[in-house]
């Protein structure tokens, strides 16, 4: 019982590890799906070269960009859970929406408006709000 509360905690160290896994999560990813591009796009002979390099290109920009994302909304959800003082649902939800609106800040007040909407409907999809 002792062990499931602990994983359950919030606190900074776990918004470094929520950007570490999913750091992992996109570069390993990325690696699968440009590694299939590159092949695909590299003449015969070249196949395995060419996906290598499409691999050392493209992976750790997109372990990158699953990084921010998760780090953001796992830094929203820790504020959430501290505000709020306690766990549910909502927080996520919240989180989400609010990770989508800030990721989207740059095009404009509507981009970020209907990102923050999509982020907010997918993880209520997610997490299955009562």
């Amino acid at each position: 019982m002792e062990t499931q509360k602990k994983a359950r905690e919030h606190n900074l160290r776990r918004i470094v590890d929520d950007i570490g896994g999913a750091f992992g999560m996109g570069a390993i990813g990325g690696s699968v799906v440009h590694f299939i591009k590159g092949t695909q796009s590299s003449p015969n002979g070249r196949r395995f070269v060419g996906g290598a390099q499409a691999v050392s290109m493209n992976a750790p920009r997109i372990g990158g960009s699953f990084a921010v994302f998760g780090g953001l909304f796992s830094a929203f959800d820790y504020t959430m859970v501290y505000i709020r003082k306690k766990e549910d649902p909502w927080n996520s939800i919240v989180a989400g929406a609010a990770t989508g609106g800030f990721l989207s800040m740059r095009q404009g007040l509507a981009a970020a408006s209907r990102s923050a909407l999509m982020g907010g409907l997918l993880l209520a999809l997610i997490k299955g709000v009562h």
